[in-house]
């Protein structure tokens, strides 16, 4: 890896302090007339298969598969990272982990992650220059209570978890509102109550120009559920009724049923967002995307392997094979993207601040990753630029790279004992699965897809190759 960047360059790369903002170019100014409202809707260590839109057969999400029958339907998305903390820097910045600030989930006692700068320039900063009234409801992961990168620092409006350890259930003693901090029974389901304080934004604002990011913790563990969702999936589950789920909170008795419950009430959110929109009366002009910040998990009893969750994919979360960080992602947008249609695109995290400047009618800020995806939205391919490459990098479990390029994708293992760790390569065209190591076959590819490695990444103040070897 190239380590002789230094903080300067770094800061200098991710466009902390002032970001351009510039006039309109003309497919911005062709296609929109008014700045329409943007939803983003994301769930937490929900796998690629966990859709029946995507290819769930224990359970249905009716209303997500009619947002996907009215939209578009993403196959080759990915998030920005395989652990929630850097997934959710990486889509706020336009970075990838090779550059983010923000590269894996690091803990701040009582309360909250390790904070990104105080001026770094985010989605919801750059709406907010444009016009937008910005609001989140979910979990945030980037910023203590009060620290330079409170969530409140960035949206106008805040509701939810500050912190992702705290998120581990959904009964909590408290959540936030902007910068209070709001009392709770330990009795109120969490993900039904930040889901109506959304439904309020979109309600108050309805005259505007917004942007709603609503990143549920379903179905992220523990796996807690109210029983009216829980009840009947433990009827249809009943050969797990004698499995305890632990994690955080209260205990589950049949976790395999909470989870089907969790992300069917997950479906049912989803419905009342486009009664809602309906009944307001901005559908139209409401870009609508639904994704998972990673793959899925195996924690709290949840069995992936029981519903498929990764589909034909390899791995899960916290790995850089396909399971681990290819996503569901769909974007409903009526008159703008074609009902029904799919895309093969490779995008990643890191396009949605250029693709949200583009809906805007601005400038993206220099330096980032990312590359609008709004030409394939509009069904214009013929203007949608593609990356050369895709890139991750993760440090937990012994460390890890990987890199896409086309159909082409590498994995290292076991970097941070060896920086010059083999590259397995897989042919994603024939190999989804990466189930066969074709590197030794290829070796300009893996040559090519090295470089690329060792050209993405650059040292991060908080996530440096020194300290990351000091934890060893």
């Amino acid at each position: 890896m190239n380590n002789a960047r230094t903080r300067r360059s770094f800061l200098k790369l991710a466009g902390l302090g002032a970001a351009a903002l510039a006039a309109p170019i003309s497919l911005r100014a062709a296609e929109i007339k008014r700045k329409p409202n943007i939803i983003y809707i994301m769930a937490d260590d929900l796998g690629y298969g966990d859709l029946s839109c995507y290819g769930q057969k224990k359970f249905t999400t009716p209303h997500i598969d009619k947002m996907c029958a009215e939209g578009m339907k993403f196959t080759d998305h990915y998030s920005g990272s395989t652990v929630c903390a850097p997934s959710r820097c990486v889509l706020m910045t336009g970075l990838h982990t090779g550059h983010a600030y923000v590269r894996g989930n690091r803990e701040v006692r009582p309360e909250g992650q390790a904070p990104m700068p105080a001026d770094i320039f985010t989605v919801p900063r750059m709406l907010r220059k444009a016009g937008y009234v910005t609001g989140m409801f979910g979990k945030w992961g980037l910023g203590a209570p009060g620290s330079p990168s409170d969530p409140a620092e960035h949206f106008d409006t805040f509701f939810g978890y500050n912190c992702q350890r705290q998120a581990h259930t959904y009964y909590p003693k408290h959540l936030w509102s902007n910068r209070t901090k709001v009392p709770l029974d330990g009795k109120t389901y969490s993900a039904d109550l930040i889901a109506e304080k959304g439904l309020e934004f979109i309600k108050a604002n309805k005259d505007k120009p917004f942007f709603c990011y609503m990143p549920t913790t379903v179905p992220h563990a523990s796996m807690h559920v109210p029983e009216d969702s829980h009840k009947p999936w433990r009827e249809k589950f009943p050969q797990f009724e004698k499995r305890i789920g632990r994690y955080s909170g209260p205990k589950v008795v049949n976790p395999i049923a909470a989870f089907a419950g969790m992300v069917t009430r997950l479906d049912a959110s989803v419905g009342k967002i486009f009664d809602l929109l309906k009944e307001l009366k901005i559908d139209d002009n409401t870009l609508v995307i639904f994704t998972s910040d990673n793959g899925a998990h195996h924690e709290g009893g949840h069995d992936p392997k029981f519903f498929d969750s990764n589909g034909p994919l390899r791995g899960l979360k916290r790995d850089l094979y396909e399971g681990g960080i290819r996503a569901p992602f769909i974007a409903r947008w009526p008159g703008k993207v074609k009902p029904g249609s799919t895309t093969a695109l490779p995008s990643a995290f890191w396009d949605f601040m250029p693709t949200c400047a583009d809906i805007a009618g601005i400038e993206p800020p220099r330096g980032i990753d990312g590359l609008s995806y709004l030409p394939t939205l509009l069904g214009q391919d013929d203007k949608q630029k593609k990356h050369e490459y895709l890139y991750w990098e993760f440090y937990e479990g012994g460390g890890k790279d990987a890199v896409r390029m086309g159909r082409w994708k590498g994995v290292r293992t076991g970097t941070r004992k060896n920086p010059d760790a083999p590259l397995q390569l897989f042919d994603l065209s024939k190999d989804i699965g990466e189930t066969k190591n074709i590197a030794a076959e290829n070796p300009e590819i893996v040559k090519k897809l090295l470089g690329f490695i060792q050209a993405a990444h650059t040292d991060s103040p908080l996530w440096s190759t020194k300290a990351r070897r000091k934890k060893k």
